[in-house]
């Protein structure tokens, strides 16, 4: 009984295409924007190589930009999904 009504309360899933990276990315564009301009010392502590493609940010600014970008990414992916806008 119980598994029947938690089939029903499942969303609809929906399939990757070349919209769902465009707004992954632009979602980590976003969040690197957002950590270049709130990390108090960005460039502090071990450099990625050619860290000048980062904004000469270090690996854990990158990385944290990164988390951020995915966490706001699949936010905005799902919300667009379940508008069916993708």
């Amino acid at each position: 009984m119980i598994t029947h009504l938690l089939a029903a309360t499942a969303p609809a899933t929906f399939h990757w295409s070349p919209k769902v990276a465009v707004v992954m990315i632009a979602c980590n564009i976003l969040a690197y924007a957002i950590a270049r301009a709130n990390i108090a010392s960005p460039n502090e502590g071990f450099q990625i190589p050619n860290s000048h493609f980062f904004g000469g940010m270090s690996h854990a600014s990158v990385v944290a930009a990164n988390c951020l970008g995915h966490v706001l990414g699949i936010g905005s992916i799902l919300g667009l999904a379940s508008r069916g806008l993708l």
